[in-house]
C-alpha cells in the first residue's frame, strides 16, 4: 500500500524559512515523479512544485520560483520542499503526491497518491 506523509510544517514569521519533507513508503520510485500542492482556506489546491525521480526536471509554480526549492533522495524514499522568505500568502496545507507515471506535471489529475498535508503558517 502507498502511503505518503508528510511533515515539517509550523508558525513562522514572514521572511523565514521552513523545510517541508514527503516520506514515502509501500512503492519503489522508480519512475515516480513528485509533486507539492497547496490548499488555503477558501481556495482551490494550487501547484506548488514538481520533481522527476532522476532529479533532472524540476518545475515551479511561478508564485514560488526563486524561494522554494524541491529535491529528493531516493536511497530515503524521500521528498523535500525548502522554503525560504516565506511570505503570509504562503500560508496553507500542503500536500505530496505521488506520480507513478513519472510525468511530474502542474495537473493534480496525474497524482495517483496523495499525503494527509501539513500546514504551514505565516505570520505577518
Amino acid at each position: 500500500q502507498v502511503q505518503l506523509v508528510e511533515s515539517g510544517g509550523g508558525l513562522v514569521q514572514a521572511g523565514g524559512s521552513l523545510r517541508l519533507t514527503c516520506a514515502a513508503s509501500g512503492y519503489t520510485f522508480g519512475n515516480y515523479a513528485m509533486g507539492w500542492f497547496r490548499q488555503a482556506p477558501g481556495k482551490e489546491r494550487e501547484f506548488v512544485a514538481a520533481i522527476s525521480w532522476s532529479g533532472g526536471s524540476k518545475d515551479y509554480a511561478d508564485s514560488v520560483k526563486g524561494r522554494f526549492t524541491i529535491s529528493g533522495d531516493n536511497a530515503k524514499n524521500t521528498v523535500y520542499l525548502q522554503m525560504d522568505s516565506l511570505k503570509p500568502e504562503d500560508t496553507a496545507v500542503y500536500y505530496c503526491a505521488a506520480d507513478p507515471m513519472g510525468r511530474g506535471s502542474s495537473w493534480s489529475g496525474v497524482y495517483a497518491y496523495w499525503g494527509q498535508g501539513t500546514q504551514v503558517t505565516v505570520s505577518s
